[in-house]
């Protein structure tokens, strides 16, 4: 009969302590999360002191003009011999649809050319080519605006102006590509257009960053299952990607409505209110602080700082719709 040998455990070492589990964050955690903390709340503060401040210093002029100072065109300023103020009229309806509408040319031509650009640079580029083009991309964001507004006035403006009469003779009918007058100069359309390059630059860097983070197994899922490379990022990749496309499309948006140079350079100043992209009038407010800020009164600073709070407000509220759109309509499909 045979005795199954058992051998004995080996008792446990006397000094031997268990080890306290605990969900207390380590020492480098807390520094961690307090920089980061500090930093979210600094950037909080600077925006309150600037909404601050630009509310202190445009407040007479918003109590005195009320809702006028948004629904009026005239800007005008009355001064007597000692330099007070006599009557002054100061509205911003004019430079607001300026701001919205080349801000919407725009972000209407560079979203579609950033989108297949990121996609291209993703799953269509030779690593090598990829290089260049990423690094070319990244400086163009880099560059001032003042260069993007001499190139569009010395290069762009003379077939800019050919394609709008282009667009006046073959869509006329619709109204915002009907023109008043034939002067198609300094329009929305070209202002539109070389904000659109200035924001392609962020809008790629973006949608490029998210695609790149689609789930490998979700691409060779679509493979596997007889995609072609196109099918895949229609059914995998965009969907995947859609709302980091439009916070990227945001951010340009934000970009193209605070632009100053740029827009002055190729823009007509104009108090009226204009709709028709084509024509060649109108503004948007950025450009008018700089046009107006270097000879302006003390008391026409005031207006012009009311006029900045209005178009940081405004982008704000673009920011803040922005955000909702992405939680409600872009959020990943996990």
């Amino acid at each position: 009969m045979s005795q199954t040998f058992v051998e004995p455990s080996a008792p446990a070492p006397a000094d031997a302590v268990p080890r306290d589990l605990t969900t207390k964050p380590r020492f480098s955690d807390r520094v961690f999360r307090g920089v980061v903390t500090t930093g979210g709340l600094s950037s909080l503060a600077i925006l309150g002191l600037i909404t601050i401040f630009l509310g202190y210093r445009g407040f007479e002029v918003l109590r005195q003009e009320g809702f006028n100072f948004i629904t009026s065109s005239t800007w005008a300023i009355t001064t007597d011999d000692a330099g007070n103020v006599v009557e002054s009229h100061f509205g911003l309806a004019a430079m607001l649809v300026g701001t919205i509408l080349c801000s919407i040319i725009a972000v209407v031509i560079a979203v579609p050319i950033s989108v297949f650009t990121a996609l291209f640079l993703n799953f269509y580029a030779p690593v090598w080519l990829k290089k260049i083009l990423v690094s070319v991309i990244d400086m163009m964001a880099a560059f001032p605006s003042i260069l993007f507004g001499i190139w569009g006035f010395l290069v762009l403006m003379p077939s800019a102006e050919y394609w709008g009469k282009l667009l006046n003779h073959y869509l006329g009918f619709i109204p915002i590509f009907h023109v008043p007058a034939s002067y198609f100069t300094r329009s929305p359309f070209i202002a539109g257009i070389v904000l659109a390059i200035m924001i392609i630059p962020i809008i790629t860097s973006v949608s490029r960053e998210v695609f790149s983070q689609t789930p490998l197994d979700r691409i060779q899922a679509a493979y596997a299952l007889g995609a072609t490379r196109w099918g895949m990022i229609q059914a995998v990749v965009i969907p995947y990607g859609r709302g980091g496309v439009v916070g990227g499309a945001m951010l340009g948006l934000g970009r193209a409505m605070g632009e100053t140079v740029a827009v002055y350079t190729v823009l007509n100043i104009v108090y009226q209110v204009n709709w028709h992209v084509l024509f060649g009038a109108g503004g948007n407010i950025a450009s008018l602080i700089i046009l107006k800020f270097g000879d302006a009164s003390p008391y026409e600073i005031k207006a012009l700082m009311a006029a900045g709070l209005i178009l940081f407000l405004l982008t704000l509220m673009v920011n803040a719709g922005a955000d909702l759109i992405v939680k409600r309509f872009g959020g990943n499909k996990r």
